[in-house]
């Protein structure tokens, strides 16, 4: 399982520097010691919630276009919720 988190984790940073998303923010709460960053590309919003202890175990949580919250369990879902997003601009 482990893995499978590792591999989101690469596919997910992989694909944001391929479309140009820029890092809005990074806020580390030294008691828990965990790091959440905000990323952003024209309207699309995402974070993404890191242990200091468990770097590979990153959460990933995107909003729709509705604003709901929606976890990213695969690249997949993010790229529909971007998508999706990016096509209400028009």
């Amino acid at each position: 399982m482990s893995s499978m988190r590792a591999n989101l984790h690469s596919k997910v940073h992989n694909w944001m520097k391929r479309m140009g998303f820029r890092l809005n923010s990074s806020n580390t709460n030294q008691r828990s010691k965990t790091t959440t960053r905000h990323y952003f590309f024209e309207t699309f919003n995402f974070l993404e919630k890191t242990s200091e202890k468990e770097p590979q175990k990153s959460r990933f949580i995107c909003f729709d276009t509705y604003g709901e919250r929606l976890k990213v369990r695969s690249l997949l879902d993010l790229q529909t919720a971007f998508y999706e997003n990016i096509s209400q601009l028009k």
